[in-house]
């Protein structure tokens, strides 16, 4: 029997629109070694990982009726050439050229008859580089099956790629009627099947309130969350079609001097840049802000199964990921204080118990950011969008260097996926050094989004020569 898809991966299909593709992206930029690395090298290279993520060779199949949840089936047609795509910028191509390209490629949606996942080799950028646009539709990675394809065609070692040979036969798809008598059978057995998938179609507020109770702990904090929601504001308005892609580009260290400066983590001091950031973005529309004003941020962590005592990788990226609402104050003139409102905010999740240090982050294999970048985003696209304002996630990498083949990594941003009334998302990832932010910004409500990349610099910048 076909795998069917759980009630939260179907939920993504079904709330998917031109406007608001359900996909997480990310985009690696690479040196050319001197030996050369092009599309033919990046083919082989995830064609051959494809063989541990047999998710990405699937498409989904709809069952006659909606009787039941959509399942996984074998892509009889299955051609990587359609999905690892070749793409040029003019040469010497710039980093704007390059991001402008990805904001356009992330507008699109993933053709729903073939496996949902894209990714674009992009050759001409200056300095002889390149660079590996991915695109995974949000209900492919649940981070036990099926990881994100950006973890595993990285390496920490250089390594020559060996050439593909495709050996791959798939499974013949099932017949409608066995679809029909499948799904009635499962019917049959568990009745409240049918409910609930008509409930996740339909995106209902029972089953809304259901997945925020689950996600914070508690009915009570949940129906103080609903009755509470999120401030109004320029964030919060229907997306468009079009999109707005901008980065910033930031050092670690920075990071890691403020923290010893003031206290709190690392995390703390990413959020709290993105607070002066906000504050800064909302007085140059015009926002009046009192002392009091916040914006809500979603800010999904990983966190370790309460039974399981190592850091492993199906302890870390089992879907182990807990959406925690933090209220950014950027009503707070002082960065310190801000800083400080942010450390006290999180010290909750910190006290659980539960929570992954970078230090176990960085035991996981591959390039984890990747995949817990995709579950933050899955775990977003569960809530309801009128009790955040804006999605943050933020994954520690590796610090030491990567490779695809024998080009060597030098910087990574995530893509994260905007909601239905969410016109920004960010995400962050630290590597090798670095700290990269990814901002993507509604092409119509946004779209000054690089001038709220300059103020993330700037707020860091502030945090830096600030005294207390």
């Amino acid at each position: 029997m076909p795998d069917r898809l759980s009630a939260l991966d179907a939920s993504f299909l079904y709330v998917e629109d031109h406007a608001t593709p359900m996909h997480v992206g990310g985009v690696a930029i690479f040196e050319r070694p001197r030996t050369g690395f092009g599309y033919e090298q990046m083919l082989a290279l995830i064609g051959q990982r494809l063989a541990f993520l047999p998710r990405y060779r699937q498409r989904v199949q709809e069952i006659p009726g909606r009787l039941a949840r959509p399942v996984w089936v074998d892509d009889v047609d299955f051609d990587l050439n359609y999905h690892v795509r070749r793409s040029a910028l003019p040469q010497p191509g710039s980093d704007e050229q390059l991001f402008d390209l990805v904001a356009r490629l992330m507008s699109r949606r993933l053709a729903p008859e073939r496996p949902l996942w894209e990714a674009y080799f992009i050759e001409g950028l200056g300095g002889d580089r390149v660079a590996l646009v991915t695109k995974t539709h949000q209900s492919v990675v649940d981070g036990l099956g099926t990881i994100e394809l950006g973890q595993i065609v990285l390496d920490p070692t250089p390594a020559e790629v060996e050439p593909f040979d495709d050996t791959w036969t798939p499974r013949r798809e099932p017949s409608r009627t066995q679809l029909v008598m499948d799904a009635v059978s499962e019917t049959v057995q568990r009745p409240t099947e049918l409910v609930e998938n008509v409930r996740s179609a339909a995106n209902d507020a029972v089953a809304t309130a259901g997945k925020v109770a689950e996600a914070l702990g508690g009915v009570a904090t949940a129906l103080r969350t609903v009755v509470h929601p999120a401030p109004a504001g320029p964030l919060n308005v229907r997306v468009s079609g079009g999109r707005m892609f901008a980065v910033v580009r930031t050092r670690l260290e920075d990071f890691r001097k403020i923290r010893a400066e003031h206290g709190g983590t690392v995390n703390d001091v990413v959020l709290a840049a993105v607070t002066g950031a906000l504050r800064e973005w909302l007085l140059s529309r015009g926002e009046t802000l009192t002392p009091q004003d916040t914006v809500r941020a979603l800010v999904p962590m990983a966190v370790r199964d309460a039974e399981t005592a190592e850091y492993s990788t199906p302890a870390l990226v089992g879907n182990q990921v807990a959406a925690y609402l933090v209220d950014l104050p950027v009503g707070e003139p002082n960065p310190v204080l801000r800083l400080q409102h942010i450390g006290h905010a999180m010290t909750d999740h910190l006290d659980s118990g539960r929570s992954v240090a970078a230090r176990g982050l960085l035991k996981v294999g591959g390039f984890a950011p990747a995949t817990l970048h995709s579950l933050g985003a899955r775990a977003a696209g569960s809530l309801s969008g009128r009790i955040f304002n804006l999605m943050v996630t933020n994954s520690p990498g590796p610090q030491v260097p990567m490779y695809a083949g024998e080009a060597r990594m030098v910087e990574m941003f995530p893509v994260m996926p905007l909601l239905r009334n969410q016109a920004l998302a960010i995400g962050v990832s630290s590597y090798h050094g670095g700290v990269y932010f990814g901002l993507n910004g509604d092409r119509k409500a946004v779209s000054d989004v690089e001038v709220l990349a300059g103020m993330i610099e700037e707020s860091l910048e502030e945090l830096k020569g600030a005294h207390w």
